[in-house]
């Protein structure tokens, strides 16, 4: 016997080479709907569509495996109800869940006279076939697709496995959906992790130093963060100005925003342009693509723009509108770049006297320097050496992985030096001395091993006060250190003042490789 189709549009039954063909059509089609960037759901809604429209197969409901529960949920109607109640089955209940249970397709002639039919949804003809047949990845079900023909019902068999071809397409995209979901709930995971991190790294507890004028700059970062107020952070090199920098953009409304940063003394102005404003396709020799510059990678966070005093008057003008209107063109474009950033700069320049000589541009100076943060250098706040000294060995710690401590007579020697290269002097000098711990106890010895002058370790004691000799946790060298230091580096005082002869201390002195001071 031929199997023949009943077209409705047409009128009468068709060829089974037809069907063959639409079927193929169909196919395409639907390969073409799984292909778009669309709302997963929608898209699924749209697949429905086309096997109603063009292969007469009508009530289509997709439902995918709830991989929490192991139920059902439908997830796709066709020709149902414009709002239907969430769904579900589980495995073995109903029609759709016994397709679940078994992974078997399942062909009725007609849906009402099968016992195992609960009619849930309510949009079924009772009269009409029904073919349901699993959605595999892989080895697994991961749901169910189900339809009825409306066509000649001797052709179930067709419509069996032409909607088996449909399922295997859908579950390639189930499965390519899946691994984005994953993909980007890990990304978020990450994200949010490295935000957690960041925002620990830079957060107030972070800032150290308990000396009056570090306190105020604690207290400037507090309320400039909350707004989006124009930053300078002046002061010497090496005091600390990205790191405040930092504080400022991860305690803002901005800190889920980029934050990029760049020296500008590191790159001539026709580099800096490009850097900083980005550059079109064919804008000069090498830009064989266009390429965002860092104002537009920092939209809606934060720029930071290290060394701004070492621009030339050129570039002023450039940076001025930027800074003024948030606008801009890229290098080689015409077409104006909009956006949203928060600019907090840094300057160890005299920019006041750069403005009077009149290599500053005026109206650059006081567009950015709205909010003046001034790094006070460590020489002026000796007394928060040994904070920054624990803080700075337990960051080199984490990153030696081991644990490293600072003992008092190291904190004494590091509290009598200048620091002219400020607190990254303080850290270059504390990460040889942890290189030189193999106990992972940083005391005077790994400091004097550091290239620090001894002329100025010398001078602890005014610093710290009157070591006590007979303080029974002071060891040896440090206690022949510290009666060398009240004696003002005379031996034979020394000797007196801890009970030896003066071949005695010579010995001592000799022997724990103490350098003499030469007053």
């Amino acid at each position: 016997m031929t199997l023949h189709e009943y077209d409705e549009g047409i009128g009468h039954y068709v060829a089974p080479q037809s069907l063959f063909e639409r079927e193929l059509e169909t196919l395409y089609h639907v390969s073409q709907v799984l292909s778009r960037s669309l709302d997963f759901r929608e898209t699924l809604a749209e697949v429905l569509r086309v096997l109603d429209d063009e292969n007469n197969m009508r009530h289509g409901m997709i439902s995918l495996l709830d991989e929490d529960s192991g139920d059902l949920l439908v997830s796709a109607l066709h020709e149902g109800p414009e709002s239907v109640k969430p769904v579900r089955y589980k495995s073995g209940e109903g029609v759709v869940g016994t397709i679940l249970e078994t992974a078997r397709p399942l062909v009725l002639r007609r849906i009402a006279e099968d016992e195992r039919f609960l009619d849930r949804l309510g949009i079924y003809d009772g009269q009409l076939p029904f073919v349901g047949v699993p959605i595999q990845i892989g080895q697994q079900t991961a749901g169910v697709l189900a339809a009825q023909p409306a066509g000649d019902p001797r052709a179930l068999v067709m419509h069996e496995r032409f909607l088996t071809m449909v399922a295997n397409l859908i579950g390639q995209s189930v499965r390519l959906a899946r691994e984005v979901k994953d993909a980007q709930l890990e990304l978020k995971t990450e994200r949010d992790l490295l935000r957690r991190q960041m925002r620990g790294e830079h957060g107030f507890s972070n800032l150290v130093g308990h000396t009056r004028s570090m306190q105020v700059v604690f207290e400037q970062v507090r309320q400039v963060a909350k707004w989006n107020t124009t930053v300078l952070v002046r002061g010497e090199s090496g005091t600390g100005k990205e790191l405040i920098a930092n504080a400022i953009h991860y305690n803002s409304p901005r800190a889920n925003g980029p934050f990029i940063k760049l020296n500008c003394a590191a790159l001539p102005d026709t580099l800096l342009e490009s850097e900083l404003f980005g550059h079109e396709k064919g804008a000069f020799t090498g830009a064989t693509s266009q390429r965002k510059g860092r104002f537009e990678q920092a939209h809606g966070g934060t720029i930071f723009l290290d060394e701004i005093g070492e621009i030339s008057p050129a570039f002023q003008a450039k940076l001025l509108r930027v800074l003024q209107e948030g606008e801009f063109e890229r290098v080689g474009g015409t077409k104006t770049q909009t956006v949203d950033v928060r600019v907090v700069a840094a300057t160890n320049r005299d920019l006041e006297g750069e403005v009077q000589d009149g290599g500053f541009r005026e109206d650059l100076y006081y567009r950015l320097n709205v909010m003046p943060i001034n790094m006070p250098p460590l020489r002026d706040r000796v007394e928060d050496v040994p904070d920054l000294a624990r803080y700075l060995v337990t960051k080199i710690g984490k990153g030696q992985g081991r644990e490293l401590s600072i003992d008092d007579s190291a904190l004494r020697a590091l509290m009598g030096h200048e620091w002219p290269g400020n607190v990254r002097e303080l850290e270059n000098c504390l990460e040889r001395a942890a290189v030189m711990s193999e106990a992972g106890t940083i005391g005077l010895r790994e400091i004097s091993l550091t290239g620090i002058q001894n002329g100025s370790i010398g001078s602890v004691s005014t610093a710290v006060g009157r070591v006590d000799l007979d303080d029974p946790d002071l060891d040896e060298r440090d206690r022949v250190i510290a009666a060398l230091e009240q004696a003002g580096w005379v031996q034979a005082k020394a000797a007196r003042l801890l009970g030896m002869t003066p071949r005695q201390i010579g010995y001592r002195i000799q022997t724990l490789n103490i350098k003499m001071r030469q007053i």
